[in-house]
């Protein structure tokens, strides 16, 4: 597994926590930090993940905003907190962070979904991302 993919888990991990717990990203990002500061190897991973966690919180009307046109049928409440999270991080990629390209962003983001979510997750994510990305 690549850096970036682990980076990519351990975002989806604060930002699942976060939503989950009603807490400010801030602080679970604060929370985050100490934990890798005592695991020195994973510091290639922290990195990135880092960057996303706080690239969804600078971002978050915007991502959200761009979730809801293209969630057909499903509003960010109501979506599964853990595909919320998948797509928040998967939109950032999209929108904000010009180094990954979308299909790589878009493919992560269904894998992890496939992986940690329900059956129907990957297709779903793999939609609201595809077209996220084509609007842009």
């Amino acid at each position: 597994m690549s850096a970036r993919t682990k980076a990519r888990k351990r975002a989806i991990d604060v930002l699942y926590g976060a939503d989950l717990r009603e807490r400010a990203l801030a602080d679970a990002l604060v929370e985050e930090e100490r934990r890798a500061a005592q695991q020195p190897a994973r510091e290639a991973s922290w990195r990135y993940a880092r960057d996303i966690v706080e690239g969804v919180d600078a971002h978050r009307e915007q991502i959200d905003t761009a979730i809801a046109a293209h969630a057909h049928g499903w509003t960010l409440e109501r979506m599964p907190v853990l595909d919320r999270a998948i797509i928040r991080a998967g939109a950032w990629e999209i929108l904000f962070n010009d180094e990954v390209p979308d299909a790589v962003a878009i493919s992560e983001a269904v894998q992890l979904a496939s992986e940690l979510s329900t059956d129907d997750s990957g297709s779903f994510v793999n939609g609201v991302l595809s077209a996220i990305a084509r609007e842009r």
